[in-house]
């Protein structure tokens, strides 16, 4: 995931509100968002190069997902993958907060990570944000720190507040939440080592460009009666539909948070 946008526990009817994009170069393999069949209590797209995810929600009632940082690779064979970070707090049973801190993050490219069992949601980097249990609020993520306000972060935040004081929360509205391709301003623009037009796409919500772009946007609702609601759309790299998915489930009762 590039970009996440969510609202905790500010809704009346629903603890977490999310919309996310994932933007991948369009070569690498994955599977759309579907139950795994070797971790059956998962539902999450998948990684087929390194085998983790981008996003999951689990039937225990647990959710997470994971945005990498922008900054320069180094190239190692040591690095974990950032993807299974996702893929193990889901399907453990340890406290958010407990999980974030049994991170080794040095093992790891840089990464964002939430975490949220239902009652408390995590937030843990590991280019120096120590692990935080959110307090409720609206909050935008890219590729750096928790709310850096970066443009395309601070108006995604803003539509997430709109949407909510409007009482318009449904899939439709969220997904087209993030279905913002405007770009920043050529002058705003900061090219660091890449090309001009990727630089300049990059600052949109949802990125358009022949190589890397958005390749999916999730939406997710968990309401306060327990059900999980999850709704994805993909795309091909012209940033047409190319497929969508929606799944809907409660956690077992013994799971719920109060």
């Amino acid at each position: 995931m590039c970009l996440v946008v969510f609202a905790w526990k500010v809704h009346p009817e629903y603890r977490l509100i999310l919309a996310a994009n994932r933007d991948e170069f369009h070569q690498r393999p994955s599977r759309e968002l579907h139950w795994w069949p070797d971790r059956p209590d998962i539902v999450a797209g998948r990684d087929l190069q390194a085998g983790g995810t981008w996003l999951a929600a689990g039937r225990s009632g647990r959710f997470a997902t994971v945005t990498n940082y922008r900054e320069q690779q180094r190239k190692t064979s040591g690095h974990l993958s950032r993807g299974a970070l996702v893929a193990d707090f889901v399907g453990s049973r340890d406290q958010p907060g407990v999980f974030a801190e049994r991170i080794e993050g040095d093992r790891y490219a840089g990464f964002s990570l939430l975490a949220t069992d239902g009652e408390d949601l995590c937030y843990v980097s590991n280019r120096g944000d120590g692990p935080t249990i959110l307090a409720a609020g609206i909050y935008g993520l890219s590729n750096a720190s928790l709310d850096t306000p970066w443009a395309k972060v601070v108006r995604s935040r803003e539509a997430m507040q709109t949407l909510i004081d409007s009482g318009n929360i449904n899939s439709t509205s969220l997904l087209r939440l993030l279905a913002d391709r405007t770009a920043a301003p050529i002058a705003d623009v900061e090219t660091g080592e890449m090309p001009f037009e990727l630089a300049r796409a990059l600052t949109a919500p949802f990125i358009v460009s022949p190589d890397y772009g958005t390749r999916c946007t999730t939406v997710v609702a968990w309401s306060y009666s327990g059900e999980i609601s999850l709704s994805e759309q993909r795309f091909d790299p012209t940033g047409k539909r190319s497929g969508e998915s929606q799944f809907q489930f409660r956690p077992a009762a013994n799971q719920l948070p109060a």
